[in-house]
């Protein structure tokens, strides 16, 4: 069988996924709504029913009304890659997303996940 792929995946289908770590860590999809829409600009609405959306992932991301300018302070290592040497835009802002997600699930305050604290030498 042939790999598909993510971008082309239902966002109805994947968005379940990073909800089900989340919630398996302790946290919960309101929190996960959360940081989707910080990211993304998206409002709580739109992201409520994924399961109801035709959207493919990549179109969710590709769409997004306002990309947060401050994702780029998301750093460190996704999958043992890092942030900052994702060359394909499109799958850097997906991995953002797992990354904040990760962040969620490790018991992360939101105000650290949500990048809302400077550090000093910033």
């Amino acid at each position: 069988m042939p790999r598909r792929d993510v971008t082309e995946m239902p966002f109805a289908k994947l968005y379940s996924l990073p909800v089900a770590k989340a919630e398996w860590k302790g946290r919960t999809q309101k929190e996960v709504g959360q940081v989707t829409t910080w990211l993304t600009g998206y409002t709580a609405g739109d992201i409520s029913r994924p399961e109801q959306s035709t959207v493919s992932y990549g179109d969710f991301f590709r769409n997004a009304p306002f990309l947060n300018p401050d994702r780029t302070r998301i750093t460190g290592k996704i999958c043992g890659i890092r942030m900052e040497e994702i060359e394909d835009p499109l799958m850097r802002e997906i991995r953002y997303l797992g990354k904040l997600v990760d962040e969620l699930s490790k018991g992360k305050a939101m105000e650290q996940i949500l990048r809302t604290q400077r550090s000093d030498d910033e």
